[in-house]
């Protein structure tokens, strides 16, 4: 494919997005800021890439100084000995649930990046932070998954190549950060 037909492609994607779903997504990951909340990303893959990077962006990005006390507390769970010992022990499906156990509360948000909405070890942590008085978001591709079904907010991508939907997400992602920005430190 040459790259305007692919570019093309790319921006009827984002012209089929419900812009109300981004603003959703900022909301609730603005009012946990608000409130003091924790705000947890996770996924698997290019999605744990996306993951990893958005919490970054959120935590740091968002800063004017480095210096700044009021800040969004985000972050991906990237321990690679604790999820491979965890996965070793108990199963890949359980990898993001015990770091929930461990870190989350009431209140705080889980964001799930996932194409499919289907992977195991995303379905299982979405249904622990329900469980658990979670903040929940399903930020999917194709047709959403499981995790859509079973998500309090929603951020869908109507897409089913991959590729596509994960750098759409990182779209979204990127737009969600500069703009929590201006809105923190405004």
């Amino acid at each position: 494919m040459e790259v305007k037909p692919y570019f093309g492609e790319l921006n009827k994607i984002l012209d089929k997005l419900d812009e109300s779903q981004i603003q959703n997504l900022m909301d609730v990951i603005y009012n946990a800021y608000k409130n003091g909340k924790m705000v947890f990303v996770i996924g698997n893959g290019g999605s744990y890439a996306n993951a990893e990077h958005f919490a970054q962006d959120l935590a740091k990005g968002t800063l004017v100084s480095q210096k700044q006390t009021n800040r969004i507390k985000a972050m991906s769970f990237s321990n690679a000995s604790f999820m491979t010992a965890q996965a070793n022990d108990d199963g890949y499906d359980s990898v993001f649930v015990q770091p929930l156990i461990s870190f989350a509360s009431k209140g705080d948000v889980l964001i799930v990046i996932s194409g499919s909405g289907n992977s195991p070890n995303v379905v299982k942590a979405m249904e622990y932070a329900n469980a658990n008085g979670l903040e929940t978001v399903s930020v999917s591709g194709f047709s959403g998954g499981k995790i859509h079904e079973i998500s309090k907010h929603k951020m869908h991508v109507p897409c089913g190549d991959m590729c596509m939907v994960e750098s759409v997400h990182s779209i979204i992602f990127h737009y969600i950060a500069s703009e929590l920005k201006m809105r923190i430190n405004s």
